[in-house]
C-alpha cells in the first residue's frame, strides 16, 4: 500500500509510521488521518510486533490543519476522520511507542500520548491549544491528559493553553521518558525492538487490560485479568518461558 502523507516501514518486526507533512508541521488532514488508520492495520497484517509513531522534520504534529480549512460541523468531522484513527490505535494488539521529536499540539498531543510508551525530545513541548482558538480538546486528549496528570492539571492545561516542556510533561506523568533530541528515535526503536521480541499476545492483552482498568471496578478488573490470563496461559510463548526457566536460559519468544 502506498501513502501520500506518511512514511511506512517495517523491519525486524517493528513498524515505523512517520507523519510526513513537514512543511505543515505534520498537521492532520483527512488524508493523513485515513492513512494513519490504514497504516496501523497494515502494520498488524504485516506481522509487526511493535509500532513506533513519529513525525518528519522538526515537529511531531501541530494538530488539525487549519490552513487547509475545516468543515462547519466539527463533530461530524471528528466522528468520520479522527475517531477511526484513535479507535484503531486503541484496538491494536501490539505495543505502541511514540517518539515525540518536536511540538505535539492540539490533536497532535492526542496522537503522541495515545501510545503506550512515550519518548519525548528535551526541546519538544506539548500544547493543549484548543481554547486558544475557541474549541475544546478532542481526539481523546481530555481522557489522556486527565487520566495521566489528574483533574486539576488537565483543567489548567486545557483552560490556559500554555506550553508544557518535556521535563514538565515527565513530572506530570503524561510522558514516560525524556531523551536528548538526537537520541529520541534511537531510544524509541530500542524499546520497540525489545517489545517486538517479547511475548506479543500477552503484551497485547496488557495494553488493553490497563486501559480497561482505568474505568473498571476491582471486580470487573479481576474478571478481565482472569480471561486474559486464561488465553495467555495457552500461548506457545508461555510454554517457551516455562521451558526456558527450567533450562536456565533466556526465552525465545515467537509472538504466538
Amino acid at each position: 500500500m502506498s501513502y501520500q502523507a506518511l512514511l511506512y516501514h517495517v523491519a525486524d518486526n517493528v513498524a515505523t509510521i512517520t507523519l510526513n507533512r513537514p512543511e505543515r508541521m505534520n498537521a492532520l488532514n483527512f488524508t493523513l488521518l485515513a492513512e494513519l488508520t490504514g497504516a496501523i492495520r497494515q502494520a498488524q497484517a504485516d506481522g509487526a510486533r511493535a509500532l513506533v509513531l513519529t513525525g518528519a522534520g522538526d515537529a511531531f504534529c501541530s494538530g488539525a490543519d487549519l490552513v487547509s480549512g475545516l468543515p462547519a460541523d466539527l463533530g461530524r468531522y471528528l466522528e468520520e476522520h479522527y475517531h477511526p484513527f484513535v479507535e484503531a490505535l486503541a484496538d491494536a494488539d501490539i505495543p505502541v511507542i511514540s517518539a515525540i521529536n518536536g511540538p505535539a499540539v492540539g490533536a497532535g498531543l492526542s496522537v503522541a500520548l495515545a501510545a503506550d510508551i512515550t519518548v519525548m525530545a528535551r526541546s519538544a513541548y506539548l500544547l493543549l491549544a484548543f481554547a486558544n482558538i475557541g474549541l475544546v480538546p478532542d481526539a481523546g486528549a481530555t481522557w489522556l491528559v486527565a487520566k495521566s496528570a489528574g483533574r486539576a492539571k488537565a483543567l489548567e492545561m486545557a483552560l490556559l493553553g500554555e506550553k508544557i516542556s518535556a521535563e514538565q510533561a515527565l513530572d506530570l506523568g503524561v510522558v514516560t521518558r525524556v531523551a536528548d533530541d538526537e537520541a529520541v528515535m534511537a531510544e524509541a526503536m530500542k524499546l520497540a525492538t525489545k517489545l517486538a521480541n517479547g511475548p506479543s499476545v500477552a503484551l497485547g492483552f496488557i495494553r488493553k487490560q490497563v486501559a480497561s482498568a482505568l474505568n473498571a471496578t476491582l471486580r470487573e478488573t479481576l474478571e478481565i485479568e482472569k480471561a486474559n490470563q486464561t488465553a495467555a496461559g495457552y500461548t506457545a510463548d508461555f510454554r517457551e518461558a516455562v521451558t526456558a526457566f527450567t533450562q536456565k536460559r533466556k526465552p525465545e519468544f515467537k509472538g504466538q
